[in-house]
């Protein structure tokens, strides 16, 4: 006879183990929220209102579907994807494909920094003491204490971002208004808007998402049993990146476009927000900002340092001995240390800066999920876990349109 005793607790138990398993989706799609994607999503506010907010329906879908394929890729094969990169299509591919993620990544990293500059600024406090004392709080914590005390304090970072959520309920926008122009796709014939378009996109979904996430699914050891909770993480992860977007489009297109205001960055979004909406809007705003560029100046480094050493076959792992893991400290430290350096030069222009690494990003993307295609599609690595016949063929098809978008991105970058 059935332990009908037990039946209550299953939900439970099911809730507790996926509490457990949580962390690698939610962390690596949040984590995208950061000072570029902050600065993307305010220009779009400010520049067109609520007339891009339809895009992030179908850009949900597209970030779960390209996750999912890493998280499933990492609970079969027990591998990152560097790795699986390497055995399929040997080292030279591999090293280039390096090269190219090393470049990005950095150039993002001085982004995050940049962002950190900007927020500790807002706050009265000098960049030239802000970026250091971040810098080293960020090695700190990632080096010195162990994955599991890590993912948990990256994991609190993620409720953070409800700062901007918080915001965009100050502002008072209309629900109708709102639920109208997410459901309703709107076209404007002109380049500024495709620009936008792109650009949100682009900077949505980047390379060193799907070698992080894989990287992490691994770091966990989660098997195929659990396969259905790391699914649900990417999810959740990717659901709750878009909402965070959303409500930052709309506080910029109640404030900064209804009083045309033009914005260069999130900084300048969060100062110009204090007339338009009050104090307490610039400073959870100011707040969203460091949070996030902190947040990112953390895993950005740590995506790098993983992949790079997987892919050449280095130890890595915060939690290996520094004496087993050489390159993948000092890669990691190296990213900061120059990260944080760089932003303090006077002069720096930091928009060419971050304008080129949206350059390889948008190169180095397309070619990454191609070879994610081919390697979920292969029944040797993932025998019945691979992609099904329709199920590629979508895939196929979302990956070509990135790329089309990809291109068109990087060419209106150079224009």
């Amino acid at each position: 006879m059935p332990d009908v005793s037990a039946a209550p607790r299953r939900p439970w138990r099911r809730l507790i183990l996926f509490l457990s398993i949580m962390g690698p989706g939610i962390i690596t799609a949040n984590v995208d929220n950061d000072a570029g994607g902050l600065a993307t999503y305010s220009q779009a506010g400010a520049m067109f209102g609520l007339d891009l907010l339809w895009i992030f329906l179908p850009m949900t879908v597209v970030l779960v579907m390209v996750q999912e394929m890493t998280a499933r890729m990492g609970v079969v094969t027990g591998a990152g994807l560097s790795s699986l990169i390497r055995e399929r299509f040997g080292v030279k591919i591999t090293f280039y494909l390096m090269l190219l993620l090393l470049a990005t990544n950095f150039g993002n990293v001085m982004a995050e920094f940049a962002g950190i500059a900007g927020a500790a600024e807002l706050f009265g406090i000098s960049k030239f003491i802000a970026v250091p004392v971040c810098a080293a709080l960020v090695w700190f914590m990632v080096l010195r204490w162990s994955y599991r005390s890590v993912e948990r304090i990256f994991l609190v970072a993620c409720l953070f971002y409800a700062a901007y959520l918080i915001t965009a309920f100050m502002v008072d926008p209309d629900p109708v208004e709102v639920s109208r122009a997410l459901a309703a796709p709107r076209w404007i014939p002109t380049s500024a808007y495709l620009f936008m378009i792109v650009g949100l996109v682009g900077t949505t979904i980047a390379p060193w998402m799907q070698f992080y996430q894989q990287a992490s699914v691994v770091e966990k050891e989660i098997d195929v049993e659990h396969y259905a909770y790391a699914r649900a993480d990417t999810v959740i992860g990717g659901v709750t990146v878009s909402v965070v977007a959303v409500s930052i489009v709309v506080v910029c297109a109640m404030t900064l476009h209804k009083a045309g205001v033009t914005i260069d960055d999130a900084s300048h979004a969060a100062e110009a927000l204090a007339p338009l909406a009050g104090a307490n809007a610039r400073w959870l705003f100011a707040f969203g900002l460091f949070n996030a560029s902190m947040f990112a100046a953390c895993i950005l480094p740590l995506s790098t340092a993983y992949t790079v050493c997987e892919a050449l076959g280095w130890e890595r792992g915060v939690d290996q001995r520094f004496e087993d893991a050489r390159q993948f400290y000092t890669l990691y430290t190296a990213s900061i240390v120059l990260g944080a350096l760089l932003i303090l030069i006077p002069g720096l222009n930091l928009i060419r800066v971050m304008i080129w690494s949206q350059v390889i990003n948008g190169l180095l993307l397309p070619v990454v999920l191609a070879f994610m295609l081919i390697l979920a599609r292969d029944e040797g690595l993932m025998g019945r876990y691979r992609n099904g016949r329709v199920y590629h063929v979508l895939c196929v098809a979302v990956v070509a349109l990135l790329a089309v978008m990809s291109i068109a991105y990087v060419v209106s970058l150079l224009l």
